[in-house]
């Protein structure tokens, strides 16, 4: 069982890996840290590693929308006559 917890604690996201999820998802920095209710400066010392970025943190972004939903950009709908 101890090795599974190992395991699992050792595998916590990487700053890259953080940081690519927050530029696809369309967050700032700041923004993310709203979310998250932390410090703008917590964000940035995970992404460039300075510090150990919590490992629970990939199932709070699992729970965070990526910005603008499931909009269609460009388009209006024609309303019925």
């Amino acid at each position: 069982m101890t090795s599974l917890i190992n395991h699992w604690y050792n595998s916590a996201m990487k700053p890259e890996e953080l940081k690519k999820w927050r530029a696809e998802s369309g967050y700032t920095q700041d923004e993310l840290a709203k979310i998250l209710g932390v410090y703008l400066v917590s964000v940035s010392r995970w992404e460039t590693g300075t510090r150990s970025i919590p490992s629970f943190l990939h199932l709070a972004l699992k729970a965070i929308p990526k910005k603008g939903g499931d909009k269609k950009q460009g388009r209006t709908a024609k309303a019925k006559k």
